[in-house]
């Protein structure tokens, strides 16, 4: 969907000013710029996932330590004699950080680490806690339940052995046996049992405080990570859009100042500091103002010359029609009606000139260029002119070039306008009996065409003026008003439609003469 451009403008300097866009229902390019750069952050947020999986890892990993402990612990307890046996379990219960208990087959406690005066296993009270241990445990909660974590069941004291899961399993199963607790402070806390002999049960349980700890660092040290490189991201954001965003806003405020019929006003900004593709876009919207600018004008001045040439014949029929009613003289009214019937044909050859001119960029840049042999179109182009009789005993001769068929991409009706023009122009110049050249030349890239005449030449002042519209240096002695003034135009501008050029010189001989050459760019091989 296109942005809906707010077009209201105010008269005072002030509302050219506050020309601004709306942008109905559309998100704004540093919205976007941000929600992109955010998004590709937000995907840092996975490594929160990852500490998930890193404290399953380390867990799994202290429980099979736990079990192998255990196993160790039932092996040394079942070899070592009665009376060795208290004093071995404080041993092994200080050197595991482990609360070791033995229970008999009905789930009485028969030894235990802690009534034997070791306290290595202490759970700890949250609402003694600090405020920061109280906030670190609210963050652990929420950043489980985000990722998804498991809930391992809350851990508390069994009066019973036989409550204990672990101990059942090994009882059961004559196996080590493990489970995974959650103390109240969110401390995992792990319990092994290993069966001794005569269905008795040995039991540790640890804490593993150190890996609650680790997994709070990490996720802190990510979260600071994640929180700067956020800011960062979102102050880039801002800086990129401000680059993008302003000269885009300053580039559409001028295009709709353009659009409104403000181009003669309005200064398309070129940004020449940038040389990226903002300044580009910039330089090349501010040619195209030039350009649309450059058209304009010519469209004026060619309205105003057009009127100024529909004048003359329109005065000179009207002052003939005036005449016509008072004069009485059949021979004067006869001369008046010869007057009436030139400058009928004069308005009518005009019009058409006109017409065409008009319509000519329209027509080439809607036209399908095609090979065009030139040699051939102007081989033809003569013929016709012998045939309907060239006047005044002119010469018409074609030098053609004897390589390969001189071949160009272009509209052929409109190339024969060109070449059409340039011979009547040659025609209007040449003294009587006198000869016009027609040659071409093929280089590396171009066809070059030239037509020479005999006249009087053009001089060097108004080389390029004869290409004006409407701009006509006749010879003298030529009757007024037979030629429009745009013939050589109208080639000009067919020429450049087809990415050529044409000029005239003087004759390369240094004779007496016009030389026009028109240089169109050969079609490329197949």
């Amino acid at each position: 969907m296109a942005p809906d451009i707010d077009s209201r403008t105010s008269e005072s300097p002030r509302g050219d000013r506050d020309l601004t866009l709306r942008w109905s229902g559309q998100v704004s390019l540093t919205g976007r710029i941000l929600a992109v750069n955010i998004f590709v952050l937000m995907m840092m947020v996975g490594g929160f996932f990852y500490l998930d999986s890193y404290r399953s890892r380390i867990i799994d990993s202290r429980l099979e330590q736990s079990a192998r402990e255990v196993r160790l612990i039932a092996e040394a307890i079942t070899a070592v004699n009665l009376r060795y046996r208290d004093a071995l379990v404080v041993r092994l219960a200080q050197d595991t950080g482990a609360r070791i208990r033995i229970y008999d087959e009905r789930g009485g406690s028969m030894v235990d680490s802690r009534r034997l005066g070791l306290r290595n296993f202490v759970l700890v009270d949250p609402d003694k806690q600090g405020w920061d241990q109280r906030s670190a445990r609210l963050l652990d909660a929420g950043l489980d339940t985000i990722v998804g974590a498991a809930r391992s069941p809350l851990f508390r004291e069994r009066g019973n052995g036989l409550q204990w899961p672990d101990v059942r399993e090994a009882q059961a199963t004559r196996s080590v046996a493990t489970t995974v607790w959650r103390a109240p402070d969110r401390t995992p806390v792990l319990t092994a049992a290993a069966p001794l002999s005569g269905r008795r049960v040995v039991l540790t349980a640890s804490t593993a405080r150190d890996i609650t700890q680790t997994v709070r660092v990490e996720r802190f040290r990510l979260g600071v990570v994640l929180l700067i490189a956020t800011l960062v991201s979102v102050f880039l954001s801002l800086f990129l859009a401000r680059t993008i965003v302003r000269p885009l806003r300053r580039l559409a405020r001028a295009a709709v100042r353009v659009r409104l019929g403000r181009a003669r006003e309005v200064v398309v900004p070129r940004l020449p500091s940038r040389r990226d593709e903002l300044g580009m876009l910039a330089r090349a919207l501010s040619d195209m103002s030039l350009a649309l600018r450059a058209q304009i004008d010519a469209t004026e001045a060619f309205a105003a010359d057009v009127t100024h040439e529909l004048k003359n014949p329109l005065a000179s029929l009207r002052s003939a029609v005036d005449g016509l009613e008072r004069v009485r003289d059949p021979a004067l009214a006869e001369q008046l009606m010869a007057i009436v019937r030139d400058d009928v044909r004069r308005l009518d050859r005009l019009i058409s000139d006109i017409s065409e001119a008009s319509r000519l960029d329209a027509q080439l840049s809607r036209a399908k260029f095609e090979p065009v042999d030139l040699a051939a179109l102007i081989n033809g182009l003569l013929d016709q002119r012998r045939a309907r009789g060239v006047e005044r005993g002119i010469v018409l001769r074609f030098a053609r070039d004897r390589g390969d068929a001189l071949v160009v991409m272009g509209d052929g009706s409109r190339l024969e306008r060109v070449f059409e023009n340039l011979l009547e122009n040659a025609i209007s110049f040449s003294p009587d009996a006198g000869e016009i050249r027609i040659g071409t030349l093929a280089d590396e890239e171009d066809m070059i065409i030239w037509v020479e005449d005999q006249g009087p030449g053009v001089p060097e002042t108004e080389r390029e003026a004869v290409f004006r519209r409407f701009q006509s240096i006749r010879p003298s002695g030529e009757e007024f008003g037979r030629h429009s003034g745009l013939g050589l135009a109208i080639a000009r501008t067919i020429v450049e439609g087809h990415q050529g050029a044409v000029a005239v010189e003087s004759r390369a001989d240094g004779a007496p003469g016009a030389r026009f050459v028109v240089r169109l760019p050969l079609a490329e091989p197949r």
